[in-house]
């Protein structure tokens, strides 16, 4: 394990990554060009998350900025207590030691996860994919410029260049020691990492996300909520691919024909349940499966529920435990909907594309968590890191 640097060393890296990201930013674009022109999918969403423009950039430097700014997480007293026999004892927060992130398709994570990794005392492993394998390079060749600049060894960013054999192999035997896995991506890689790997593993899953409109919907928020959840990026966890609607809403079929028009408008397919589909004119949904489904793309499922609690009960069956939302003018039903809808972030009158580690303040994440254990929702800096018992004794025995 690498000696803890001292907070002043951590910070110093992160402010000079993110001046070589300010200063190699042409470089870095046309670097990305090469993999966007190399990459041969008709994933769109895909795409999207590959692109590196100015406005990624922007965030790849503010995240490290912020991250820079942000209070130690390590050594954080959590617990204290004095014995009768005068041992002094407390938890603090520690580092981890080393992760290995596994990720699909983002350069922006290079960035993210090793700023979050170091700050918190971590050395980090970085497992990206072959369609950015050229921009992550470069990104890396950064990292470990802003390490020397602080004579500071380069594996404490270290990037796995492994072909899907070569990275099973290290999952199941590796050669260094791994404290933490995070596989961010599909469920395809997600499997994958949870078939082979031998330490701990925190699944950051499917969106499959979920606005249920209740009987006392505001009818004009819940459009533009729609709206936004599933046409502002259609390439990420915190997209919305089902949306459920009252029929105790009074007038509900003119609400969910305008929803329609309103999505068909922006190329969106919509499909729809018996009900929906009857009312709206739209595909009917071939088979209940189709709940269990994340997009990605321009496409969403409309349903009906007589009642809250058969909302709550779907949710809970199909969603993949990111995030779900009610739209409602009655506080006390949204508090029931929140208390029992099993998500990592549940949400009153708001996009769940707000399900992100920035917007809730933390500064960035390393993925967004449905597990239960060790965190839940986005894994920022302060949840990055194990803890430890500290005990000062005098020569006590038991």
């Amino acid at each position: 394990m690498n000696k803890l640097l001292t907070i002043e060393k951590r910070n110093a890296v992160l402010k000079r990554m993110a001046v070589l990201l300010e200063e190699e930013r042409a470089i870095l674009k046309t670097v990305n060009q090469q993999d966007l022109s190399n990459y041969s999918g008709d994933d769109l969403a895909m795409e999207k998350r590959l692109l590196v423009d100015d406005t990624k950039i922007d965030n790849m430097i503010l995240s490290l900025n912020q991250l820079a700014d942000q209070d130690d997480p390590v050594g954080v007293e959590r617990f204290h207590f004095t014995h009768e026999n005068g041992m002094k004892i407390s938890n603090k927060t520690a580092a981890f030691g080393t992760i290995l992130i596994i990720y699909e398709s983002r350069p922006d994570v290079t960035v993210e996860a090793g700023g979050i990794a170091l700050k918190s005392g971590n050395k980090i492993l970085l497992k990206g994919g072959k369609e950015s394998v050229l921009s992550n390079l470069k990104i890396i060749e950064l990292w470990h410029q802003a390490l020397k600049d602080n004579e500071i060894a380069a594996d404490w960013v270290e990037y796995l260049n492994y072909n899907r054999e070569e990275t099973q192999a290290f999952l199941e035997q590796p050669t260094q020691k791994v404290d933490l896995i995070v596989p961010r991506g599909g469920e395809n890689l997600i499997a994958f990492v949870k078939k082979h790997a031998t330490c701990p593993v925190i699944i950051s899953g499917r969106g499959n996300n979920f606005v249920y409109v209740n009987a006392e919907a505001n009818l004009d928020q819940a459009l533009q909520i729609i709206i936004n959840g599933k046409t502002s990026n259609i390439s990420v966890c915190n997209a919305l691919d089902k949306v459920l609607i009252d029929t105790n809403l009074e007038n509900w079929e003119v609400f969910a024909r305008k929803v329609i028009t309103e999505l068909q408008l922006r190329n969106v397919i919509v499909l729809g349940d018996e009900s929906v589909s009857k009312i709206g004119n739209i595909p009917q949904i071939e088979s209940d499966l189709i709940w269990h489904e994340e997009f990605l793309d321009y496409k969403i499922v409309i349903g009906t529920t007589n009642s809250d609690q058969e909302a709550i009960d779907k949710i809970n069956k199909y969603c993949g435990g990111h995030s779900a939302s009610i739209i409602t003018k009655n506080d006390s039903i949204a508090q029931e909907f929140m208390e029992n809808v099993d998500t990592a972030a549940v949400y009153q009158n708001a996009s769940t594309r707000f399900t992100d580690g920035g917007q809730f303040g933390l500064g960035g994440e390393l993925a967004i968590s449905t597990d239960k254990l060790h965190q839940r929702g986005p894994i920022g800096l302060q949840h990055l890191v194990t803890n430890k018992w500290y005990i000062y004794g005098n020569g006590q025995v038991r």
